[in-house]
């Protein structure tokens, strides 16, 4: 039996594609996890996933905008479906003072 497979992709500031990676797996289910630094290593990442692992579905942060999609969109040549995460207005609020306490947004 062929298990459903999916990627959770997130920006980080920090992210070493190579080594900020995982994969958890159960009889029917494949996830995996990739955080990436910038929106090339998003491309070359989400390639990777659907060309190499066969993911179906990739699920990206909310770091991600609606340009990034289009672009990850194309890359995988409509080979997966590209989900986005959403949370409402309060939960925005809360996640962005939370990443802006982890130094997310210094430069």
């Amino acid at each position: 039996m062929e298990k459903f497979k999916t990627a959770f992709m997130v920006h980080a500031p920090d992210a070493e594609v190579s080594k900020h990676k995982c994969q958890i797996e159960t009889g029917m289910y494949q996830l995996f996890v990739q955080l990436v630094r910038s929106q090339q290593e998003a491309l070359e990442a989400a390639r990777k996933l659907v060309l190499e692992e066969g993911v179906h579905s990739i699920i990206l942060c909310p770091g991600f905008t609606f340009k990034d999609v289009a672009e990850i969109q194309a890359a995988v040549e409509g080979k997966a479906a590209i989900c986005m995460s959403h949370s409402d207005p309060p939960g925005s609020r809360i996640t962005a003072a939370a990443m802006e306490r982890a130094g997310w947004f210094r430069k």
